[in-house]
């Protein structure tokens, strides 16, 4: 569900000292979950190789051509349509990963300004809730 960094990001907020190469070792054994990017790489090889494979069988007159041709048009829509969900899925997870960031150093950056502070105890409730709003927004 959640990535190494955001991961990370969050633990760092509640105030985990460690490495995030650390968090990644304890979520891969922690959590057994299926790599989706590569699942969708693995299947756009095989999208590509069948259009190989059915552009050999048309040349060879294995396969009519005007069927042939339809085919190749269709799995290239496909093929496209898969690669499309790869950008998107990767670029969603750089896009959270950049805004996780950005608000765990804002939230620590007012944690240091109002440290000891009387506003320190509910800056940090608030700094809590907006974290766990924004960790839960797609």
């Amino acid at each position: 569900m959640f990535s190494a960094v955001q991961v990370y990001l969050y633990a760092r907020f509640l105030g985990y000292g460690g490495s995030i190469t650390a968090v990644d070792e304890w979520l891969h054994r922690k959590f057994d979950k299926p790599d989706h990017l590569a699942i969708l790489m693995d299947e756009i090889e095989k999208m590509q190789e069948d259009i190989r494979k059915l552009r050999v069988d048309i040349e060879s007159s294995a396969i009519k051509r005007d069927v042939g041709v339809a085919r190749i048009a269709v799995m290239q829509k496909e093929l496209r349509s898969t690669i499309a969900q790869v950008d998107s899925f990767l670029s969603s997870k750089d896009r959270k990963g950049l805004l996780m960031a950005g608000a765990d150093r804002a939230l620590r950056e007012l944690g240091a300004i109002f440290k000891d502070d009387p506003v320190e105890g509910p800056l940090q409730e608030a700094s809590m809730s907006v974290w766990a709003k924004l960790q839960f927004e797609e």
